[in-house]
């Protein structure tokens, strides 16, 4: 199978923000999609961690970040752009938080925007813009599209669950729709976040911490399949299957997609 894959992160989307922000493309999607409300991601529950563990699909024990300041890993991991420049396949990074740079080696991602202003209101529609302005010109195998709003702007100015925060989430489904109302039939759109949240902060093992909405879009996902506890670590695994790409041998992560059918998976 080889399709083309949007995958969009929220970062800091609680699975219950999501369903109280009120956005009327959250049920809309979910019907269309396979998906879990009880994702997992990993500990710390940072946002540089967990992004390396969803691109990496290892623990940041085995990769090494454990802050939100990027080291070299000491025994490095080929990631989800390594594998997919080795199978040829175009790749492109939309992001707002210069950090996420490391996420790939430099000469691995084909297009790579950063617009340096997470801290600011209206990033994400600026982003989502400069998506949508490639989609007009490029349909790329592979695009990995950061929302960073919710995290900054609702959880640690205002609080996870505060009015705030379920605005900035319905403000990246505002986002999400426009994305998923220009994509091509053959394109898969993940959505997901990479860490919850609670009072102002993040990064314990609470459950409103390690808690994360996942939803997969596409012809390979039947439409309201509950996926059940499944892994951040399962989304890479997931993404090189469905470009017709290898996961490197360290890869903790199982793909959701076996034999051409999505199943729920339960690794954590």
């Amino acid at each position: 199978m080889s399709e083309k894959v949007v995958l969009i992160l929220v970062d800091g989307m609680r699975p219950d923000g999501m369903l109280a922000c009120g956005h009327p493309f959250v049920r809309e999607l979910m019907e269309k999609s396979s998906y879990s409300l009880t994702a997992r991601t990993v500990f710390p529950s940072v946002t540089l961690p967990c992004h390396m563990s969803l691109f990496h699909s290892v623990d940041p024990d085995r990769h090494g970040i454990t802050t939100n300041t990027y080291t070299p890993q000491v025994r490095p991991i080929d990631g989800l752009y390594e594998q997919l420049a080795r199978a040829g396949r175009s790749t492109a990074m939309f992001y707002t938080w210069q950090e996420l740079r490391d996420l790939a080696r430099p000469d691995r991602v084909w297009t790579s925007v950063m617009l340096n202003q997470h801290r600011y209101r209206d990033t994400d529609i600026a982003i989502t813009d400069a998506f949508l302005a490639h989609l007009e010109k490029e349909h790329t195998d592979f695009t990995f599209l950061y929302l960073g709003e919710t995290d900054e702007v609702g959880g640690h100015d205002c609080g996870w669950m505060s009015e705030q925060y379920e605005k900035s989430i319905y403000k990246a489904f505002d986002c999400i729709e426009r994305v998923y109302r220009a994509l091509p039939d053959d394109y898969t759109m993940i959505v997901l976040a990479d860490h919850g949240g609670h009072g102002r902060g993040h990064g314990s093992d609470l459950p409103e911490d390690m808690t994360i909405p996942m939803l997969f879009c596409g012809k390979s996902f039947p439409a309201g399949r509950d996926l059940g506890v499944i892994s951040i670590k399962d989304v890479a695994p997931t993404i090189v299957t469905l470009l017709d790409a290898e996961p490197a041998r360290e890869w903790e992560g199982r793909s959701l997609i076996v034999n051409g059918e999505c199943y729920g998976a339960t690794c954590c």
